[in-house]
């Protein structure tokens, strides 16, 4: 959400800060609505300032027992006037904040030029991709040979993009899990939450996923929303609250499932689990003052690295370019796993600053000891990491030629000291 303030005061700045995302100018529009909104605000201010100067005029009549009715009249014409202009008040402000909200967040100037994820930046890598000796398999490949992962039974359970696990797999799954909340808990100070997995309107909103993304939402017959991660509970945490400063920064995390429509990711990925309706994930949430948010969004980028690290799992951090970064997003980092089975990196985790933007739709701010005005604070958001692609890239960085696969060591101890997966 933007400060109509900030884009008169700069109209120019703002236009070319989403010209960066191939939308057109927009500042003219924006303030001429804002423009007719104060006019209609000032004519309403002068017209009761005018009603109540005329009350005086009629009392001070009536105590003089003169004749009231030519000012009576007037106070008529004055009240028709009012009422037209307080529905009017109303509904601009309405249509300026709905106008606003469908604006997406101004990109940090680091953020490149770009139209697509072919632009991104490679910021840096991490691993040695395993050499193998033979034609190593996708992760379905695998997991069906192994008799852990069923498709067919989902698809009639629940239609397409879903899975159903078993056994063993189903255990590795819950074990990612595990091993990665009990890391951001001990190792890197988040504090574990649970959250609910549906939402109102007004928290969908305040994330961003409201008005735009609605199409890529489920929602209930009770019009609450499924989440599509779990930042939209964690940062809703503080939303409408003022926050003292010594409080921060917050730093929450959830494993919880997810849920995506994934409308508009139709053809891609169609077999396997890259791209479900539902699927779980560690979520990493910050809440910081405007000084701490950049080298916040380092460190959260480093937490979800220490995930894949910790699994010895090849990755590379890249920087998304302008075409790339997300409508509430000013700057984002993807982490991308290697999967040999595909031959490529994919993406595991992505890191978001957007700065003021989340905390100005859900009114989140937070005060200084010296008692000043509070200001807004800055969230982030990443994951650490999507629990089903690091499902997908254990078995495809870990497979054996004779269809097992072997354990990360740092997970032994979550699946009860086993080694291998055994068809």
């Amino acid at each position: 959400m933007h400060d109509i303030k900030a884009i008169r005061e700069n109209p120019a700045a703002f236009d070319a800060a989403m010209a960066r995302r191939n939308v057109l100018p927009l500042s003219a529009g924006l303030m001429a609505l804002d423009e007719e909104r104060r006019q209609a605000v000032a004519q309403l201010q002068v017209l009761q300032a005018g009603r109540n100067a005329l009350a005086k005029r009629i009392g001070e009549a009536k105590r003089a027992r003169q004749d009231t009715a030519a000012l009576e009249a007037e106070g008529a014409a004055l009240r028709g006037k009012m009422e037209a202009l307080e529905a009017e008040v109303p509904r601009l402000e309405a249509l300026l904040r709905e106008t606003l909200a469908a604006v997406p967040n101004v990109m940090d100037e680091a953020v490149p030029n770009g139209r697509d994820e072919a632009d991104n930046r490679e910021i840096k890598r991490h691993g040695t991709i395993r050499e193998f000796g033979f034609a190593p398999q996708q992760h379905f490949e695998i997991g069906e040979k192994l008799g852990m992962m069923d498709f067919a039974a989902a698809a009639k359970l629940a239609g397409s993009r879903f899975t159903v696990l078993r056994g063993g797999l189903a255990r590795l799954e819950r074990a990612l899990g595990q091993f990665m909340i009990d890391l951001h808990v001990t190792e890197h100070g988040y504090t574990e939450t649970m959250v609910p997995l549906l939402v109102n309107d007004a928290a969908a909103f305040g994330t961003g996923q409201l008005p735009k993304f609605r199409e890529d939402l489920f929602q209930t017959t009770d019009g609450r929303w499924l989440i599509p991660t779990a930042e939209v509970s964690l940062t809703n945490l503080v939303a409408g609250e003022i926050l003292p400063a010594a409080q921060l920064p917050v730093r929450v995390t959830a494993l919880t499932p997810c849920f995506r429509s994934e409308a508009g990711s139709a053809g891609r990925d169609v077999r396997g689990m890259l791209r479900q309706h539902q699927f779980t994930k560690v979520e990493l949430v910050s809440i910081v003052p405007p000084e701490a948010s950049e080298a916040e969004h380092e460190r959260m980028a480093a937490c979800a690295e220490a995930v894949l690290e910790k699994l010895e799992l090849p990755y590379r951090r890249m920087l998304l370019c302008a075409g790339d970064t997300g409508f509430s997003a000013a700057k984002t980092y993807d982490l991308e796993v290697w999967l040999p089975g595909q031959e490529m990196y994919r993406e595991i985790s992505s890191c978001s600053n957007t700065r003021a933007f989340q905390a100005r739709r859900m009114n989140a701010r937070y005060r200084e000891a010296d008692g000043k005005a509070p200001g807004f604070v800055h969230t982030l958001n990443g994951s650490g990491v999507a629990v089903g692609r690091a499902l997908i890239a254990v078995l495809e960085n870990y497979q054996n030629e004779d269809g097992s696969v072997t354990i990360p060591a740092v997970l032994r101890s979550y699946m009860g000291g086993l080694e291998r997966l055994v068809g």
